[in-house]
């Protein structure tokens, strides 16, 4: 049963996201692909590619992780964020996962793992203008989690021996992730397994603590990354200690503050917010300064 708190969420955020994007439209020049299928749940497990329509050879990739705190997002919801990112050049990656508490962790990695998978096949290679050479993993709230634990399963053999299924062999060039939490064992504690936490993970006696435990398995060989936030972000405390802890594995990390004390959680998705696109051209300038 979907907890009171993730009851809430998804009441006032699909509240908020409706009124942030009522008029939008996909601009003219960007084309935008939707409803392919990557895994057998029809209801779930699909995904949207956008792109410039005019490019002369194949595009660097992103692909976007949505948040909704693990029970809330889409495609649907994301998508005038993702084809305002391609327009920057490049080709993006738009999916649905399985959503908390009908299905929990780890199902949204094992989505993430299955989108990579048809990513890199020649189903989606030949048909689609993706650079499968040069990949960029980006997501937001509950998305740059997920991100985040991923980057460090697909960086570091031992974590991936804690799942059940395998990864493909590429390379995430660089990293987005933005007004996220990334110390899953520190988020525990603090809700003591409750709310969306709850819906997420079910009861934690049955979830193996080195799962969990991401931070311990991120090395010097995890992607570059560019981390946002917000003055009034919730999410805000989490940053500067993330790019604090990657910074001392060696990984090249970035991470900006954005906006006053009007700028909130996942500010960066309104593309009609000028400090929206400045953050967004911000990290995509990052990306492209690992190519």
């Amino acid at each position: 049963m979907l907890s009171l708190q993730g009851r809430v969420l998804i009441k006032m955020s699909t509240k908020a996201d409706t009124a942030r994007d009522a008029g939008l439209t996909i601009p003219e020049e960007i084309v935008y692909e939707r409803g392919i299928p990557y895994g057998p749940d029809a209801q779930y497990q699909d995904l949207d590619i956008c792109y410039p329509s005019e490019h002369s050879e194949k595009l660097p990739v992103i692909v976007s992780v949505h948040g909704g705190g693990y029970v809330y997002g889409s495609t649907s919801v994301y998508q005038f964020y993702c084809a305002d990112l391609a327009r920057r050049g490049f080709a993006v990656v738009n999916f649905n996962y399985r959503l908390a508490p009908k299905y929990r962790y780890p199902a949204p990695l094992e989505d993430l793992n299955s989108v990579f998978t048809y990513l890199l096949s020649d189903a989606c290679v030949d048909k689609y203008p993706v650079d499968t050479d040069r990949i960029f993993l980006l997501g937001d709230s509950a998305g740059a989690q997920i991100a985040s634990q991923y980057a460090a399963m697909l960086t570091n053999p031992e974590y991936q021996k804690c799942f059940d299924f395998t990864l493909p062999s590429f390379t995430i060039r660089g990293l987005g992730l933005n007004c996220g939490i990334y110390d899953m064992m520190e988020q525990i504690k603090g809700t003591r397994g409750r709310g969306v936490m709850k819906d997420y993970l079910g009861s934690l006696a049955k979830v193996p603590t080195q799962d969990l435990d991401v931070l311990s398995y991120i090395t010097g060989d995890y992607p570059p990354a560019y981390l946002i936030t917000a003055q009034a972000d919730s999410m805000k405390p989490f940053a500067k200690p993330m790019q604090e802890f990657l910074q001392k594995k060696g990984v090249r990390c970035e991470c900006e503050i954005y906006g006053d004390e009007t700028t909130y959680h996942v500010f960066h998705c309104n593309v009609r917010s000028e400090v929206g696109q400045k953050a967004n051209d911000d990290q995509c300038a990052f990306f492209k300064s690992l190519l």
